[in-house]
């Protein structure tokens, strides 16, 4: 009896492990996060020593993740039968991601809810990174300014003329400009983001700082 109880006990564990993730490939859009480097670098980055922030790597808008989306809330940790990437998968991400472990997180935390294999999955965020052209205004900075977030909201929307306002919206963090994140379709057209997406940086002195 008391080893039939520890077996029951066991399988509740494991189910309810199971269950914290939502089902793999059951969502409803795309959000494409595209990082300024030089922010990431300046909160957290310095102090881990990232290569991301090495001088030489001249990284400017990353691809932080490319995330499943519900139309309200978002899927993370999804069971799923595919096999976890390489470490070449990983690191060949790293020209558009800057490192091989954020590749290797986001796979872990949002690509799983895909629905796709691993190469399937960093394919299709490479197609994904490439359909959003990055204002070349930024890369062009030589010293940090301050700017209304709004500024580099106009900048994404004149450089990608396919985007509306709804399908973009751009994050600060600790008083500076974070991230532009895109809405993007499962064939990977802008579409109009949902209403937990749509919350843009309402800052109008944000920092941005320049490409090291």
């Amino acid at each position: 009896m008391q080893v039939l109880g520890l077996a029951l006990i066991g399988l509740i564990a494991a189910t309810s492990v199971w269950a914290k993730g939502e089902r793999a490939g059951a969502f409803d859009y795309y959000v494409l996060s595209l990082s300024w480097s030089p922010t990431w670098c300046a909160l957290e980055g310095d102090a881990r020593q990232s290569p991301q922030c090495d001088a030489e790597a001249d990284f400017g808008w990353v691809m932080h993740g490319l995330w499943p989306q519900y139309h309200r809330g978002w899927p993370s940790y999804c069971p799923t039968a595919q096999s976890n990437p390489s470490r070449a998968m990983t690191r060949d991400m790293a020209d558009i991601m800057g490192t091989s472990g954020l590749a290797w997180h986001q796979w872990n935390k949002h690509g799983v809810c895909s629905g796709l294999s691993a190469s399937d999955y960093f394919a299709l965020s490479r197609d994904a990174y490439g359909t959003v052209t990055r204002p070349a205004v930024f890369r062009q900075l030589d010293k940090a300014i301050t700017l209304p977030a709004s500024v580099v909201e106009e900048a994404f929307l004149e450089a990608n003329p396919q985007l509306e306002r709804d399908m973009i919206t751009i994050t600060c963090k600790q008083g500076r400009i974070q991230e532009a994140r895109i809405c993007l379709s499962r064939s990977l057209d802008p579409v109009p983001c949902g209403r937990d997406v749509v919350r843009d940086c309402t800052a109008r002195d944000a920092l941005f700082d320049p490409i090291r």
